[in-house]
């Protein structure tokens, strides 16, 4: 069995960031980092922190490393780790009272590299022949260099990133050496190997901004938002989680939904997220073991006791969304935006506008100006249109066309509602045209001088976009919803299957003929700032809610 020392250089005087090797990064010293690695590092025989300052001893000590003292020439800012690293060596082989075969120097200014990473570049080093490995990560670009004043390329023709050939630029991560060639002014053998690190792991603490990096990377979280979507439930919860993931940049985020919920499948797939499709939820154990998730989003309807206890028996965080079953009480938050005054079992609910999640485009948008005369009227049941009210609308568009042969009507379809199977086609003759999964709905809301919906979380976007709106439920379960009421702008017609398309033209022509309703409903709807909930409901995934 070969013989490894991890020497760990860490002087006091650090100038770029003062006392950086003591400093707490993520509630710990930064050197603690590479001391864990090397004394839990499966090849290594003992570990040395070499050091002129007695802190960092002391924390060295703390982490049970052995120490030994630098002295005062070897720890100017001119001199190179060689010297010391021999010397840090020589005193090590003294103390111990047998040679080492190999040397593996690790600057503590790596603190991301893995404990999995270090022991593979050992593996591969000792089952190899090369003298000196050296930790690196690979950096193609399109780069230039300065010969004889001019500027010069380092690369023979132009091409795409990963058809560089590659540059390798060393890390601090670890430098590894057979013992005889740890010698005062050099460690490098004669045949050279690099090591590839993951970038995730490359960073080298030498400026303020590479601390807040590491710092960042440290503090992220495995988050899974388990949601689905499809013709009978609905888009909702798909729409919704995939907008509070865009929100997790900083985070890994995997989606969980059922494999047979083919529309909420598809639509996490265009997102590009990471996903995994499930037969039943008997395949959750799996998932959770495969990705170690810190958090756990249900976007899921009336969660049961067992199912949440059984979660958070394996997750640490777990938050609820629109959720009012008993599981509830097991959830760590509750976050209903469409409920209020609904009690929950969970002690940290948070209910109403407050915590609504506009995706982006509404974000960005204004409402358009209002006009007293309505030109346009826009027409969205949501990404399946369960209920099928697109028909009725579609009805009574072409009744409307007679009275009014100039208002626009837009149609705007989802994913899993095939507008043509349901005869809906575009009729430019009687101005109904029929969009469908378009990219951006707020290119035809913003046109409309009213809308028709359904009572979801579309009717918070139509707010925030100021559209004065009629609303037709597509179930009971949307009906406890609360907001779109008369006093937020709405008219609520209530369950769309007993709604009349007779009904729908009254309503839609008494809007028409009075601007001064419209008016005061649009009002109504921009008095709540529906535009700065992304951060709080952010925040209360993360359990940084104040």
């Amino acid at each position: 069995m070969q013989k490894i020392l991890a020497v760990i250089p860490a002087r006091g005087g650090s100038k770029g960031i003062p006392r950086k090797n003591i400093r707490l990064m993520c509630g710990k010293p930064l050197i603690s980092y590479a001391i864990r690695n090397a004394m839990d590092c499966s090849y290594t025989t003992d570990c040395v922190v070499t050091t002129d300052d007695s802190e960092i001893a002391a924390i060295a000590h703390m982490y049970g490393c052995e120490t030994v003292a630098r002295g005062e020439n070897l720890s100017a800012d001119a001199v190179t780790l060689d010297p010391v690293v021999y010397d840090a060596v020589s005193q090590m082989e003294a103390r111990k009272g047998y040679r080492y075969d190999v040397v593996v120097t690790m600057q503590p200014t790596s603190p991301l590299m893995q404990l999995s990473t270090l022991e593979g570049a050992l593996k591969e080093f000792l089952d190899g022949s090369a003298d000196t490995m050296i930790s690196v990560v690979n950096h193609p670009h399109l780069s230039w260099s300065k010969v004889d004043g001019k500027i010069v390329p380092n690369y023979k023709e132009r091409l795409n990133r990963q058809q560089l050939p590659p540059d390798y630029m060393e890390t601090g991560a670890f430098f590894i050496t057979r013992r005889n060639f740890v010698v005062e002014n050099s460690r490098l053998g004669k045949n050279i190997t690099v090591y590839e690190v993951p970038e995730r792991e490359a960073t080298d603490i030498d400026s303020v901004e590479d601390w807040i990096v590491s710092e960042s990377i440290m503090n992220k979280k495995n988050i899974v938002f388990r949601c689905d979507g499809m013709k009978e439930l609905g888009m909702g919860h798909i729409y919704n989680c995939i907008t509070m993931a865009f929100s997790m940049i900083e985070h890994n985020v995997l989606f969980v939904t059922r494999k047979d919920c083919t529309e909420g499948l598809e639509k996490i797939k265009s997102t590009n997220f990471k996903y995994v499709a499930i037969d039943s939820d008997a395949n959750l154990e799996k998932v959770i073991r495969d990705f170690q998730p810190d958090i756990w989003v249900n976007d899921c309807l009336n969660t049961d006791a067992a199912y949440m206890k059984w979660l958070k028996a394996r997750v640490k965080r777990v938050i609820s969304i629109e959720d009012l079953g008993e599981g509830t009480q097991y959830a760590d938050a509750v976050i209903n935006a469409l409920y209020e005054n609904k009690r929950t079992l969970c002690a940290k609910t948070y209910e109403g506008t407050e915590y609504v999640c506009l995706r982006n485009e509404f974000l960005l948008e204004s409402p358009k100006a209002f006009s007293d005369q309505a030109k346009r009227i826009f027409i969205m049941f949501g990404g399946t249109d369960p209920s099928n009210l697109n028909v009725k609308l579609y009805q009574a568009a072409a009744q409307l066309h007679q009275e009014y042969p100039n208002l626009i009507f837009d149609f705007v379809t989802g994913i899993g509602y095939p507008a043509a199977q349901n005869g809906l086609f575009s009729m430019p003759e009687k101005n109904i045209y029929i969009h469908e999964n378009v990219s951006k709905v707020t290119d035809y809301m913003k046109l409309a001088d009213i809308a028709v919906t359904s009572q979801g979380r579309t009717v918070f976007e139509i707010a925030s976009m100021g559209v004065p709106a009629v609303v037709l439920s597509q179930n009971e379960r949307e009906m406890e919803h609360t907001f779109a009421t008369m006093k937020n702008g709405f008219l609520n017609l209530g369950l769309g299957s007993n709604v009349t398309v007779d009904a729908i033209v009254n309503t839609l022509k008494w809007l028409i003929e009075t601007p001064n309703i419209r008016k005061n409903m649009r009002e109504l709807m921009l008095k709540h700032n529906l535009k700065d909930s992304a951060l709080k409901i952010k925040h209360i995934i993360l359990g940084e809610e104040g």
